[in-house]
């Protein structure tokens, strides 16, 4: 969960889903993104086959009217089910989740495990899945075999949560994703922790802050 520390506030956002989906790509595209001044080293650990084995961390932050400095952590799991242990490992207190799912048809059934997946880590990690600040990215939407938007969008209507879709290897939708997922976070946790009323800021500052456009 957020963490309060000596005029800092640290939130940790993970981008979950499965193997291959662009998890890793979203973090990339979204470092190439941000202003230099907010964002420090991307580390990526990988295994021979050239997939994130633990997790990328993109620490980058901003500091508040009030002198208060709202940092950012991004991570990424593994996708591979042998990893079960390292993505709960990582989901642990989130304070916000980006669930990226692969549009290609053929990985409709990837799609809906690892979303179980997601939904059951954070339930044992302790996270409160109906009030978690979530978006569900379909990336990899100029592919030929995608399932068209629209067909994806009616599926999804009943779920509560915002969709965004992507090509996230040439950063369309990298940047909607993270600003989505910031104003879910910024409403989520607004109020306790007193952002506008104490340290000045209100959502859009939060969330230009956070992209480097204050």
């Amino acid at each position: 969960m957020s963490e309060r520390q000596d005029n800092s506030l640290s939130f940790k956002l993970v981008y979950y889903g499965p193997a291959q989906s662009g998890k890793t790509t979203n973090l990339l595209r979204l470092h190439d993104l941000l202003a230099p001044e907010l964002k420090g080293e991307i580390m990526t650990m990988e295994t021979k086959d050239d997939r994130t084995l633990f997790f990328d961390l993109l620490p980058l932050g901003f500091r508040a009217p009030s002198g208060l400095l709202i940092k950012f952590r991004l991570f990424t799991v593994p996708g591979q089910i042998a990893h079960d242990g390292t993505r709960k490992a990582v989901l642990s207190r989130a304070d916000g989740v980006v669930f990226v799912a692969d549009a290609d048809r053929t990985q409709e059934t990837n799609n809906a495990e690892s979303f179980q997946s997601m939904t059951e880590n954070c339930r044992r990690v302790g996270l409160d899945f109906e009030h978690l600040p979530l978006v569900v990215q379909f990336n990899k939407c100029d592919l030929p075999t995608a399932v068209p938007e629209a067909e994806i969008r009616q599926r999804w209507s009943a779920a509560p949560w915002p969709l965004v879709f992507a090509i996230a290897l040439d950063g369309r939708g990298v940047a909607e994703t993270f600003r989505t997922l910031l104003t879910a976070l910024y409403r989520r946790h607004a109020d306790n922790l007193a952002l506008a009323s104490e340290h000045g800021l209100d959502e859009a500052a939060f969330i230009a802050g956070a992209l480097g456009r204050a």
